[in-house]
């Protein structure tokens, strides 16, 4: 098993272009137990996800449109029709909530990670099922009318959106990344 998650991970890419069908529950409730298994300091779990699949996507469009035009009331019809179809983009969406639990030991800054390491593992797990997604932010995530909409607390961060669906075309592989660019011995500083 060890050898075949590290080739899942090497081999790991976003589809951008998702399709029919999205997973089915069975597979939906093991890619969210991977996401639940994401390093969780002091286990304060300080995640929630919202799901968002069939007609409900529309309706998020409307507050996405909504959203980004209480934002910017200058914007373009054009400009408003893109942010409804967003949703459309995926038969499924996921959006990923960071609660930000106040705590001595677990600053803020570890829990949206941690949520973030849930969306990575949610990825990898909905790739090994033989699926896609494809995270995304963008302006939305910061847009306070749209938390507001969506019920996100003042307090709490929008760590993103995760479209899931079946991939739609060639994905592209990603290219090899030297490993001494980004790995490094450390030296202590010269005294």
């Amino acid at each position: 098993m060890g050898n075949s998650i590290v080739q899942l991970m090497q081999s790991r890419v976003s589809s951008p272009r998702l399709t029919e069908p999205a997973p089915d529950k069975g597979v939906m409730e093991r890619v969210y137990r991977c996401a639940l298994r994401a390093p969780d300091h002091m286990m304060l779990r300080p995640w929630r996800y919202l799901i968002i699949e069939s007609s409900m996507r529309a309706a998020l469009g409307d507050i996405f449109a909504g959203s980004a035009v209480k934002q910017d009331a200058s914007m373009k019809p054009h400009q408003v029709e893109k942010f409804r179809a967003m949703p459309m983009r995926a038969p499924m969406m996921v959006i990923a909530i960071s609660e930000n639990i106040t705590h001595p030991k677990v600053p803020v800054e570890e829990q949206v990670i941690s949520c973030g390491a849930g969306v990575a593992y949610m990825l990898l797990a909905l790739q090994a099922e033989g699926f896609g997604g494809v995270w995304r932010t963008g302006p939305l995530a910061e847009n306070s009318y749209l938390k507001t909409a969506l019920d996100i607390a003042a307090h709490e961060t929008l760590v993103g959106f995760l479209y899931i669906g079946t991939p739609c075309g060639e994905l592209k592989p990603v290219p090899e990344t030297d490993l001494d660019t980004h790995f490094k011995p450390w030296q202590p500083p010269a005294q």
